[in-house]
């Protein structure tokens, strides 16, 4: 079983201190595979505006031990949702069976995620309330079939969620799979697209999760192999 390495850790970490303040002891990084990482989280709807990652946290903290816990959607609006990742399969499981209990001022649903939350550098995180914004509207796409090109994901995103803005495809010779970040039009619409994981494209089910990290000008090309923009 692969172990987290260290650079990981502080990473998470250090993205949680920004956000919420010092960790607190009740989280802790288990090791996983990717599958059963996915089991352990769930997606958590109908957000009330004055809810944060902490706020979230502590609510569902008596399921059992928290991972990490993810705000995603939009900010100003009422599609605004988060990612709950816990320790164990069945603490996950515990918290799908409380979807309709009140949290701060609204009932929430729970349900099963379909993607896992993936911890990012700080390098990449947004900059300037102009690019939290675009981050609001772009998913991160795994999984794409190395056969894919990208005006053909395009047309998927496009056809299934609503127009997109910009498409980031990364990939190169050497891995089975490419990586996409896709930028929309709106909020709404790179909501939808987090339904779409699982969904077969090519020979391969996609996996759809929000994005930490804005598409920038400029930044074409980087470890994950060739790029291409539009």
């Amino acid at each position: 079983m692969p172990s987290v390495g260290a650079d990981s850790i502080e990473t998470l970490l250090s993205m949680r201190s920004s956000l919420e303040g010092p960790p607190s002891p009740q989280f802790h990084l288990p090791t996983s595979y990717p599958a059963e990482k996915i089991q352990r989280t769930v997606y958590v709807s109908d957000l009330s505006q004055d809810l944060t990652e902490a706020a979230i946290s502590a609510a569902f903290l008596s399921c059992g031990s928290i991972v990490d816990c993810r705000i995603c959607g939009d900010t100003q609006g009422p599609l605004r949702f988060a990612f709950i990742e816990f320790c164990s399969v069945e603490a996950a499981q515990k918290a799908v069976s409380r979807s309709g209990q009140l949290v701060g001022n609204c009932i929430v649903r729970v349900s099963p995620s379909k993607t896992a939350i993936v911890p990012v550098s700080n390098t990449y995180l947004p900059r300037s309330s102009s690019e939290w914004e675009q981050v609001a509207r772009t998913v991160y796409v795994t999984n794409v079939d190395r056969r894919l090109e990208r005006e053909a994901l395009r047309t998927f995103f496009s056809e299934a969620c609503g127009p997109v803005s910009r498409l980031r495809l990364l990939g190169d010779g050497h891995h089975a799979t490419k990586i996409a970040f896709v930028e929309f039009f709106s909020r709404s619409s790179a909501h939808q697209a987090l339904t779409c994981s699982g969904t077969m494209l090519g020979g391969s089910p996609l996996r759809v999760s929000p994005s930490k990290t804005p598409l920038r000008t400029g930044s074409g090309s980087s470890r994950s192999g060739r790029s291409s923009l539009s």
